[in-house]
């Protein structure tokens, strides 16, 4: 019979004991020790089923491929745009995976996404090399306009989200704001009225705050209720 030494969303570090036993199975951030699961890193506890993963709550954005990400056009070719998604190479975004519309070569391409542009786009490819190829091409993706981009720690955007986006939904609702979270760490941010919107960017920072707190739901629905009568 297996034993769990830890609940779920508890904060642990490398080398403790989160389980033991074969009934319980090592997932990211965890690995086996004979009959025990360890810790590989600092995180926060992921109990699903007999899964045991951490989150971490540190570390810099690695590409995925199917990720959505929120990007800066930092440069262009003749053919492709180059994005920055906070990662150590920019990820190209080819003619083809741009638009639907036909674009003549030689086409001025800032006249669709100019320097500077933020957009959302999805990671459809991610070789060795780690060159990131893009696509605008899906629901939900496109230019961004007007509105702010919060930088939050990549490893806090699940937490962000939310179980089947149950706390981004919860922001939007209270809010009335537009919001888009990307993978990368940039959530986009827009609403009719500025202190709604400062009220959402308030909210998505108590979030990466509070992150490895349990009952997080909770306590940002009491935020905002709390923000939102002042």
């Amino acid at each position: 019979m297996g034993k769990i030494n830890i609940k779920d969303k508890d904060i642990v570090v490398p080398g403790e004991e989160l389980a033991e036993g074969m009934d319980y199975v090592p997932a990211v951030g965890t690995y086996r020790d004979e009959e025990k699961i360890i810790a590989s890193q600092v995180g926060i506890v992921n109990v699903s089923g007999r899964l045991i993963k951490l989150i971490p709550l540190s570390g810099n954005y690695i590409p995925r491929a199917g990720d959505t990400v929120i990007g800066r056009v930092a440069n262009m070719s003749f053919s492709s745009w180059f994005i920055d998604v906070g990662y150590a190479y920019e990820a190209a975004l080819s003619l083809k995976d741009a638009t639907s519309e036909y674009i003549d070569r030689g086409a001025d391409l800032s006249r669709y996404y100019d320097f500077g542009d933020y957009v959302v786009c999805k990671i459809i490819k991610v070789t060795k090399s780690m060159a990131i190829d893009l696509t605008m091409k899906g629901p939900g993706l496109r230019k961004i306009k007007g509105g702010k981009i919060v930088k939050i720690t990549p490893s806090k955007v699940p937490r962000v989200i939310g179980k089947q986006g149950s706390m981004i939904n919860l922001i939007k609702e209270k809010t009335g704001c537009r919001i888009s979270v990307g993978q990368n760490g940039l959530v986009w941010i827009q609403g009719d009225d500025p202190k709604q919107e400062m009220i959402a960017t308030k909210a998505i920072e108590e979030i990466e705050k509070k992150a490895h707190m349990n009952g997080l739901t909770d306590e940002i629905t009491k935020f905002l209720s709390k923000e939102i009568k002042k």
